[in-house]
């Protein structure tokens, strides 16, 4: 199932007053009312629907199927469009209820892990266990393959909806390799031959910064600078570029489990 066919008001909703907005952007903003950057996150709840808002527009933003590239199935996608975004008024369930997701080992594991951690109740740990699990398999620093604007904010999500998990993450470890190293662990491998991590020569992998600009307001500064010349000729551009346009990571991922600990 395609994304146009799955959720076909994405795209009919992706113009606001000054022309086209790119459509990671307008469907952040169709789920909440407001642009990421304005997104106020200073209570749970709305911390909550912030990150649900934004991986549903990082998965939008990678073209193909919505829940697929989201982690969930189609029946998981509605009830959540249902349960947290309920002003949509979008009827999804038969548009959705054929679509499963197709299991994959790596995924799998890493949603499990999640999932034995949980310290909040109801559908969203649930939720976010699968959708985080399937957007770490990218190349991108987790924080950003999962749309957020900052680190920060994925340390809260974790510490809030997975505490004890987030909670081993004593020195402060990138979190994608973090994750990997907690399943090499719980599976008996050794991921490391240095026996003290400052005298790794691969110590910035696993502690580096991972500051940087978040994938929305890059395609954000990116496209609004190439809509606005046609509109200088007299001419609106029909249609903004589309996920290809995103500028890819420096860190490609490799298929073996380790190589996707580097975000």
């Amino acid at each position: 199932m395609s994304e146009a066919h799955f959720l076909p008001f994405i795209a009919a909703c992706a113009v606001d007053s000054n022309g086209q907005m790119h459509r990671g952007i307008a469907t952040y903003r169709l789920l909440t009312g407001v642009p990421p950057a304005d997104a106020d996150i200073a209570i749970d709840s709305n911390l909550d629907r912030h990150v649900l808002a934004s991986i549903l527009a990082a998965a939008t933003m990678d073209g193909g199927s919505l829940p697929e590239k989201a982690g969930l199935s189609g029946l998981e996608l509605a009830a959540l469009l249902e349960q947290y975004f309920p002003s949509l008024e979008i009827k999804l369930v038969e548009q959705v209820s054929a679509f499963k997701c197709e299991e994959d080992d790596e995924i799998a594991m890493l949603r499990d892990l999640l999932l034995k951690q949980r310290s909040t109740e109801g559908d969203i740990g649930r939720w976010l266990a699968a959708m985080i699990a399937r957007r770490a398999i990218g190349p991108d620093h987790l924080w950003e393959a999962l749309g957020l604007r900052n680190r920060g904010e994925l340390s809260r999500l974790l510490s809030r909806h997975f505490a004890p998990l987030a909670a081993r993450n004593v020195n402060n470890m990138r979190w994608k390799r973090f994750f990997y190293r907690m399943l090499c662990e719980n599976e008996g491998l050794v991921m490391c031959t240095t026996p003290v991590c400052k005298q790794c020569d691969d110590f910035n992998l696993c502690f580096g910064e991972e500051s940087g600009e978040s994938r929305m307001a890059e395609r954000r500064r990116d496209v609004l600078p190439q809509a606005a010349r046609p509109v200088l000729a007299g001419v609106w551009p029909s249609e903004l570029p589309q996920g290809s346009a995103i500028a890819p990571s420096s860190e490609k991922a490799s298929p073996d489990l380790i190589s996707r600990t580097g975000g």
